[in-house]
C-alpha cells in the first residue's frame, strides 16, 4: 500500500508556497528577443527578513557573450548546489536555478528529496539575489567558472532552459534528489539543446565536477586547477560589493571570462 500511494502521487503549481518559490518564471520567445516573467530580485536581510521584488526581463540572444556555472557549497561532503548564469554585452545576467519548491514550513531534507516531497522549480533570478543570499546570508562556499563555449550553443541551451521553465508553469514535476536536481537537469538540457554531456559519476557527487571541467578543457586551462578554484571562490568580493554597485561585474573581478565564441557549433 505505501509503494501505491507514493506512485499515485501527482505533482502540483497550486500548493501554500514559500514566498521565494511563490512564482513560476515563464518566457516569452519571439525570434532573437526574449521576455522572462517573475525574475525574482529579493533583498535579504537575514533568511526570513526580505524585501520581496518579482521583475520582467527583456533579452536579445545576439547580445549573449558569457555562460557562466556557479558551485556552492553548503556542507554536504559531496554535494554542491550549481546555479547557470547567461550574461549580455548591456552588462545584464540571467541565473537560472533548478531548486525544490518548498511549501510554507516546509524544510529541505535530502532523503525526503528522492521521495516525491518537493516540486521541481527553474528560479529565473538576478544574481544580486539567488548568489548574494548564498555568499552574504548563508555564508556558503561560492565558486564562479566561465564555460568555453560558443554563442550559439548558449543561445540553445538558454532557449531550452525557457522552455522548460514555460513546460513545468503547464505541467509541474517532481525534483528528484538522484535523477532530477540541480546538476542532472543542466546535462538534460544540455543535451537535449544539442550539446554533448559524458556521463560521468561527478555528476552525482557533483563537488567534483569542476575538476572535470578542467580535465575537459570546458572552463580554463591557462593556470594549475588549484590556482583557478583558488581565485574562482567569490565570496570575498560579493561581500565586499555595496549597494547599487554592479554586482555582477564585482564578483567576476579578476577571473577569466572569455567572450562566447562565434564560430558555427
Amino acid at each position: 500500500m505505501p509503494l501505491v500511494w507514493w506512485h499515485a502521487r501527482r505533482p502540483s503549481n497550486t500548493r501554500d508556497w514559500q514566498p521565494d518559490v511563490a512564482r513560476l518564471a515563464t518566457a516569452e520567445i519571439d525570434g532573437d528577443r526574449v521576455t522572462v516573467r517573475n525574475v525574482r530580485n529579493f533583498r535579504y536581510r537575514t533568511k526570513t527578513d526580505f524585501d520581496e521584488h518579482w521583475e520582467q526581463r527583456r533579452f536579445d540572444l545576439g547580445q549573449l557573450d558569457g555562460l557562466d556555472i556557479f558551485f556552492i557549497y553548503w556542507g554536504a561532503p559531496l554535494i554542491a548546489h550549481t546555479i547557470m548564469s547567461w550574461s549580455c554585452t548591456d552588462k545584464q545576467h540571467l541565473a537560472i536555478s533548478v531548486e525544490t519548491r518548498k511549501k510554507v514550513n516546509q524544510q529541505y531534507s535530502a532523503i525526503a528529496a528522492f521521495f516525491r516531497q518537493y516540486e521541481l522549480i527553474y528560479v529565473a533570478a538576478d544574481e544580486s539575489d539567488v548568489i548574494k543570499l548564498r555568499t552574504d546570508i548563508r555564508g556558503e562556499e561560492t565558486y564562479l567558472y566561465r564555460l568555453r563555449t560558443t554563442q550559439a550553443a548558449a543561445q540553445a541551451l538558454l532557449l531550452d532552459y525557457l522552455e522548460a521553465m514555460n513546460a513545468i508553469s503547464r505541467k509541474p514535476l517532481w525534483y528528484n534528489g538522484l535523477v532530477a536536481n540541480c546538476t542532472t537537469i543542466i546535462r538534460e538540457r544540455v543535451i537535449h539543446a544539442g550539446g554533448r554531456v559524458p556521463f560521468s559519476w561527478r555528476l552525482i557527487a557533483n563537488a567534483y565536477l569542476p575538476e572535470l571541467l578542467y580535465r575537459r578543457r570546458t572552463i580554463d586551462t591557462s593556470r594549475p586547477f588549484a590556482e583557478l578554484r583558488a581565485m574562482s571562490r567569490i565570496n570575498d568580493r560579493a561581500r565586499a560589493a555595496g549597494e547599487g554597485e554592479d554586482f555582477s561585474a564585482r564578483i567576476r573581478a579578476g577571473l577569466p571570462m572569455p567572450p562566447l565564441e562565434t564560430r558555427a557549433v
